[in-house]
């Protein structure tokens, strides 16, 4: 489970990472990223933390399938905020084949997309 703060929640967080962010496509699932981007509903002077949200639409199976697929994504996730620059929003959308992968292949790809992201991979 992510902690409260690094989740995203509101509708309009979602449309900002993903209109406004970068994106980076991978086989079964595809990131956006928006880059230090300051949040109108934090307050005080720290920097807010990064937060995720995760998109899981019903193209990638049933319920039980959705919800597995969730859980991996967000325990991947949670093991990687601190590579994300504070105030960072991010959104990981499963493609179709993510229900039949496993949690290595999740992670692989979602590493991949991250370091693009991030500036360290190329195209």
């Amino acid at each position: 489970m992510l902690p409260t703060e690094n989740r995203l929640r509101r509708r309009e967080d979602f449309a900002t990472a993903v209109r406004r962010g970068r994106r980076a496509g991978r086989p079964l699932l595809v990131v956006h990223l928006r880059s230090g981007a300051t949040s109108p509903h934090a307050s005080g002077e720290s920097a807010p933390p990064a937060r995720a949200g995760f998109v899981v639409s019903k193209a990638v199976g049933g319920a039980v399938v959705r919800n597995q697929v969730k859980r991996r994504l967000r325990h991947l996730v949670r093991d990687r905020l601190t590579e994300l620059p504070p105030g960072s929003l991010v959104v990981v959308r499963a493609l179709p084949g993510a229900g039949d992968a496993d949690h290595a292949q999740l992670a692989q790809d979602l590493d991949a997309a991250l370091q693009r992201l991030l500036g360290g991979g190329t195209r």
